[in-house]
């Protein structure tokens, strides 16, 4: 055809579909019906359109097609979690983290028969993992691609949950400076804010705060060369607002940009993401995998790096094999089957994405420039406010759920009274609240159901 189809039709502007809905609504209001208000104060609409848009978004840089299948492994003893690590990527698993529970642990021995030239691995540590550092030579030796290890030190991070410094704020920020000039590396953990009831913005604008004191902090610690070859990953958790995470992960990525930018820094940042805990449920649990399963999907479509899943009894059971080739299988399914690795940057273009993206990464600018007009994001913490506003957020996400407004079948909706769960619980599900002394307030992570939980458990 040397004309085309569409040249045949005539353009419909927005205000003319509006018109036209509204003519349908007969005499019902447009935007009390149709116009879905949430928590984020974001007012969502039931149709978006190019002719909303002073200039068309740019082509983001994230690249789906590349994201890597991760598997999660608590470390205790080194050759086993070996042996583990081997087994799952024998069965797809493209990346591995560890997370050693104790700094003893050999890494000869963990890395025994792993090719770390092409296997991406994470190591985390509840300590500063100052033991590693010494045998960081080990993994330059034998890694030619040294950006396929890291090491995740996040200080504030840990001040943020445990209420207290690793050891003081002298000696913890020297450790953090060592770890990044030894690796390169610069991690910032931001599951915590989601985990705990914040917000989307809230969780974009305390990233980036929390990113930026580790930016002024290195500001004078690091060269040009070593500014825009670092390393950054943000460690994010996922939940079930399937857009709007899309969205929060894309408005993350051009934050950061903005931000590193400012500094020098290497524009261009990894991310983690994982399910969250906080909509997961001990009743019905096989619904979990309903949920990871669509919270995987938003974090890949959203451009993630790397996708570690949840298995479905996480919450309850200790790490086992069944749980975690489950959850493992659930991403080759995605990405095998489902061909969510074949397309590139697959939200671009979508003009409710488009717009999601614009207006989170607007409010979550505006919060972070208040963040540090009042001192940044590390005086805010320890005067509570980070917490107090977080704590607001997750109190009105808990009457929505209480209420049932926020909805998790199986537990607050139909639930099956036959479930019993009482002896199938081999960790605690629940927050337990250890008195200690500690210099701030710290961020506690809290499920929505553990109330409704507790009282069922108390009726079995």
């Amino acid at each position: 055809m040397s004309k085309s189809l569409f040249n045949e039709f005539e353009d419909t502007s927005s205000k003319a579909w509006k018109q036209k809905i509204q003519f349908d609504l007969k005499g019902a209001d447009y935007n009390d019906t149709l116009i879905w208000k949430n928590n984020e104060g974001i007012h969502v609409k039931p149709f978006y359109h190019a002719d909303e848009f002073d200039n068309l978004p740019e082509v983001s840089l994230s690249n789906a097609t590349e994201w890597k299948i991760c598997q999660y492994i608590n470390v205790v003893n080194g050759k086993d979690s070996n042996l583990t690590a081997i087994d799952a990527i024998n069965r797809g698993a493209e990346s591995i983290i560890f997370n050693i529970k104790k700094s003893a642990v050999a890494l000869e021995d963990l890395f025994q028969n792993i090719d770390i030239n092409s296997i991406p691995i994470h190591i985390k540590s509840d300590s500063i993992p100052k033991a590693f550092l010494n045998k960081f030579s080990f993994l330059s030796e034998n890694n030619t691609k040294q950006n396929l290890t890291f090491i995740h030190t996040d200080i504030i991070g840990n001040l943020a949950k445990t209420g207290n410094w690793y050891n003081n704020i002298k000696d913890d920020f020297e450790e953090f400076r060592l770890t990044v000039k030894a690796t390169n590396q610069l991690s910032i953990d931001t599951e915590i804010y989601q985990n705990a009831g914040s917000t989307i913005t809230q969780q974009l604008a305390y990233g980036m705060a929390h990113a930026n004191e580790y930016l002024n902090y290195l500001e004078d610690n690091l060269n040009g060369e070593a500014k825009t070859s670092l390393q950054i990953t943000f460690n994010v958790s996922v939940g079930s607002n399937y857009f709007f995470e899309i969205a929060k992960l894309r408005a993350l990525r051009s934050l950061w940009a903005s931000l590193a930018s400012e500094y020098n820094v290497n524009t261009d940042c990894n991310i983690i993401a994982s399910p969250s805990k906080r909509n997961k449920t001990i009743y019905d649990y096989n619904v979990n995998m309903l949920r990871t399963t669509t919270e995987c999907m938003s974090a890949i479509i959203g451009g993630a790096n790397t996708i570690c899943n949840l298995p479905y009894d996480a919450i309850y059971h200790n790490q086992n094999e069944f749980g975690d080739r489950i959850s493992r299988n659930q991403l080759l399914v995605l990405k095998h089957e489902s061909y969510f690795d074949r397309v590139n940057n697959p939200a671009d273009g979508a003009y409710y994405i488009e717009s999601l993206t614009h207006q989170l990464s607007e409010k979550a600018l505006e919060l972070f420039k208040n963040l540090e007009a009042n001192g940044g994001f590390l005086k805010q913490l320890k005067e509570g406010t980070i917490q107090r506003k977080i704590k607001e957020s997750s109190e009105k996400e808990q009457l929505d759920f209480d209420t049932e407004n926020l909805v998790l079948l199986g537990t607050n909706k139909y639930p099956n009274p036959a479930d019993k769960m009482k002896n199938d619980l081999e960790i605690s599900p629940f927050l337990t609240i250890k008195k200690r002394k500690t210099l701030i307030e710290p961020i506690i992570r809290k499920r929505l159901s553990e109330n409704l939980e507790i009282n069922r458990l108390n009726k079995e």
